[in-house]
């Protein structure tokens, strides 16, 4: 028999030691952006009080009675001065559930709201929910869009086939959520993002028209993993948030043979709006030998059209790194959360692994410079090798 209070205090006080743990800048990077030493959010931070019983009576053996196993893709949003993430945390059953997790800085002391989101069911209840995307929209509401994962009914004995659609979700504390119907769409629909703002002008047969819509980047594809016939990253105007309807997508961000998006790509968090275009952050996939491969890229969209790319350098962003790559499910960076301070510092919020959350730390600047003046992908060996030779001859001058 175990000292139940004794190692109930030990397991306190390891606990408080992993969230009171100062983060730390590595020494070197790409320029770009700086990484970090630790994650900054794993399973291990999860409360106690949300894997234990502490009834000595009932857990005699002070087990873990809910296992978490991930802690990843996380929405973000200063609120109030704060700095606030909602992120996926998947139990040891595979379903993934939303919590909110607060720091004084965005970098270290993360702590984890005392419970999960409750989130609204809808009409149709769903098997499981995860990577919320978190745009505070003109209108006054922060909305939260989200996957939602159901089984494919109609192939009863195939247990893996699921279906995809955007869930979407409202509040104005993050604390009371109110659930709006899923987005309506022809195709199944992942990684869908609101734009921040409402576009006020769209062309109809080849004249403007004005009036007010919602905006959301969205991922069509024809099942539940592969894309199909999906293009890319496209772009839907919506009436009624209440009752939103893609009733028309324009591919704005499209796939390419032989690159970092070959098999797919998707939209991370909502764009950033800066004097010279709207800064993207965004996902790519490849399929290699080893399986999928998930990278993070950039791209800018013009102020006045943001379906217009003025600006979308060659190759990846952000890629997992030594430790980053270990995980659940290895080679994959993915992000869907950052935050713009008032300074102009960016804090990127991006999971590896499938596993854990990491910050990496740019600013406005540097990230509209990397875009504007990066060499974009040419799509040929012969290209890339002359972007090279043409920086080694201004470098030699």
């Amino acid at each position: 028999m175990i000292d139940f209070e004794q190692q109930l205090n030990r397991l306190r006080a390891h606990h408080e030691e992993l969230l009171e743990r100062a983060n730390e800048p590595l020494p070197w990077g790409n320029g770009i952006y700086e990484k970090y030493k630790f994650p900054i959010l794993t399973a291990e931070h999860t409360p106690l009080e949300w894997r234990y019983d502490f009834s000595p009576e009932d857990n005699p053996y002070l087990m873990q009675r809910i296992m978490i196993n991930a802690v990843l893709n996380a929405g973000a949003i200063k609120l109030d001065g704060r700095y606030l993430v909602v992120c996926r945390v998947e139990g040891a059953d595979r379903k993934s559930f939303f919590a909110v997790a607060e720091s004084p800085n965005g970098i270290d002391r993360w702590r984890f709201w005392p419970e999960p989101i409750t989130l609204p069911e809808s009409d149709v209840p769903a098997t499981n929910v995860y990577d919320m995307r978190l745009t505070q929209h003109e209108d006054g509401w922060i909305y939260g869009i989200f996957c939602v994962e159901r089984h494919d009914d109609s192939c009863p004995s195939d247990l893996s086939a699921a279906t995809a659609a955007a869930g979407i979700a409202r509040t104005r504390d993050l604390i009371n959520w109110e659930r709006l119907p899923d987005l309506q769409s022809p195709s199944q629909q992942r990684n869908v993002v609101l734009h921040p703002e409402f576009i006020r002008t769209k062309m109809v047969d080849g004249q403007p028209v004005s009036g007010q819509w919602y905006a959301f980047y969205t991922r069509p594809q024809d099942g539940f993993i592969d894309t199909g016939s999906g293009g890319g990253i496209g772009w839907a105007l919506v009436d009624d948030i209440t009752h939103a309807v893609v009733k028309e997508e324009t591919i704005i961000n499209p796939r390419h043979y032989h690159t970092i998006m070959e098999v797919k790509n998707g939209e991370g968090p909502h764009p950033l709006k800066t004097p010279q275009g709207w800064l993207h952050l965004a996902h790519g996939v490849r399929g290699t030998a080893d399986g999928l491969r998930y990278v993070l890229y950039m791209y800018m969209t013009a102020l006045d059209d943001p379906t217009r790319v003025i600006a979308q350098p060659g190759g990846y962003f952000l890629v997992p790194e030594g430790q980053e790559y270990l995980g659940d499910v290895m080679n994959v960076a993915f992000s869907n959360g950052w935050i713009q301070d008032d300074d102009g510092r960016v804090l990127i919020y991006y999971a590896t692994a499938d596993t854990r959350l990491h910050v990496a730390v740019s600013t406005v600047d540097r990230l509209v410079d990397y875009c504007l003046h990066t060499p974009k992908d040419g799509l040929t060996t012969s290209a890339s090798v002359e972007t090279i030779k043409a920086l080694i001859r201004k470098n030699r001058k």
